[in-house]
């Protein structure tokens, strides 16, 4: 590696994060070409169907490329999808050596973009700030290693870790710059799922309420329900928005599925477990159609059950200046705890304050 290396391909991350809630179900991509003088050009992967990061960058570049370093933060692809391979015209442009990241975990692409590239005569040198590059995808990498997405749990507690008053008010325990940042976390997810208990209580919206950031409407989660017994009513608000309802369930009464369906949600059966559904085989009914990351707004109940099933990758708890008392509602419904050896341990990987209130990250330690 030479000494400016790690100086394009931090630029070139820096890119791939602009595309963090546009481009599923595809990875986050960065490029920066490298000549003589310096940058020629860069480009990021922008919206799914849309030009890779490499092509963004080579229409920067323009004659220029010829020669030039191209700095990528995953490999390129070498096949034909919804745009041309990259491969291709990295090798058209004359491109002199490539520098990537990470190797992508797609097994259409998995190290035969690098082949391709060498069989042409450029060099490639892989691996740098690889890690880097796998944190900017995190569901896409799992997704493609093992066929499931990754889960994050989104709470709002007070201090004393409450999520509603006894009488199930809720609104708002938060500031509003706690709301806008979960806006942040919407618009990067995949899917926004949701028990029918919340439905049913709060008829929430689950929808990105603010413009992508170039000024076009957001991209719509998938908004995904788990509904046992099939109580989602028609007339819910979420299914006269824009964007896909999926309501999964384990009736199969056909005239509640028909009545729903008719008001715009699909209705996918799935096994039942104890206490309601597979949770397990609904992360993988979502990984097959796509959906890489899920943010998961939810009650105690669902909550507690996908943390006591081991399927919670990350918690993003906010934390409200309030105490809300002994008989408000608790974040996790989670039972057969008894002794402190039972306790779920977490590993606090941020914290920082929003304004009035405080954000904890935390992932589960299994």
């Amino acid at each position: 590696m030479k000494a400016d290396d790690h100086l394009y391909m931090t630029r070139a991350l820096q890119l791939a994060r602009r595309g963090l809630s546009t481009t599923t179900p595809n990875p986050r991509v960065g490029c920066v070409l490298v000549g003589a003088g310096g940058i020629i050009g860069e480009g990021w992967h922008e919206w799914a169907g849309e030009p890779h990061a490499e092509i963004n960058a080579l229409q920067g570049a323009g004659d220029a490329a010829a020669g030039a370093t191209a700095y990528v933060t995953l490999e390129p692809c070498c096949h034909h999808g919804r745009t041309p391979p990259c491969t291709d015209a990295l090798i058209e442009a004359g491109v002199e050596r490539v520098v990537i990241a990470m190797e992508d975990p797609n097994p259409r692409v998995a190290g035969q973009g690098i082949g391709r590239l060498r069989a042409a005569g450029i060099r490639v040198d892989s691996g740098l700030l690889a890690d880097q590059a796998e944190e900017l995808n995190p569901g896409f990498v799992r997704r493609m290693r093992t066929g499931y997405p990754v889960v994050r749990c989104k709470l709002a507690m007070s201090v004393d870790g409450r999520t509603a008053m006894a009488s199930g008010e809720s609104k708002w325990i938060t500031g509003d710059s706690a709301r806008r940042d979960v806006q942040s976390l919407r618009a990067r997810s995949c899917a926004i799922m949701t028990g029918i208990g919340t439905v049913l209580a709060d008829d929430p919206s689950l929808n990105v309420r603010r413009p992508a950031s170039d000024g076009r409407p957001p991209r719509q989660p998938v908004r995904v329900v788990i509904d046992p017994e099939l109580r989602m009513p028609a007339s819910a608000r979420m299914l006269s928005l824009p964007g896909k309802t999926l309501v999964f369930t384990g009736s199969d009464e056909p005239g509640r599925h028909a009545v729903l369906q008719d008001a715009g949600a699909r209705v996918l059966n799935v096994s039942r477990a104890t206490g309601g559904l597979d949770l397990r085989a609904v992360l993988k009914r979502l990984g097959d159609m796509d959906i890489n990351e899920v943010l998961l707004e939810a009650g105690a109940t669902l909550s507690g059950g996908m943390l006591q099933a081991g399927l919670v990758d990350e918690l993003v708890i906010y934390m409200a200046p309030y105490i809300m008392g002994a008989g408000a509602r608790g974040l996790f419904q989670l039972p057969g705890l008894e002794r402190m050896e039972q306790r779920v341990s977490l590993e606090i990987i941020d914290l920082r304050a929003v304004g009035s209130d405080w954000r904890i990250s935390a992932r589960p330690l299994v």
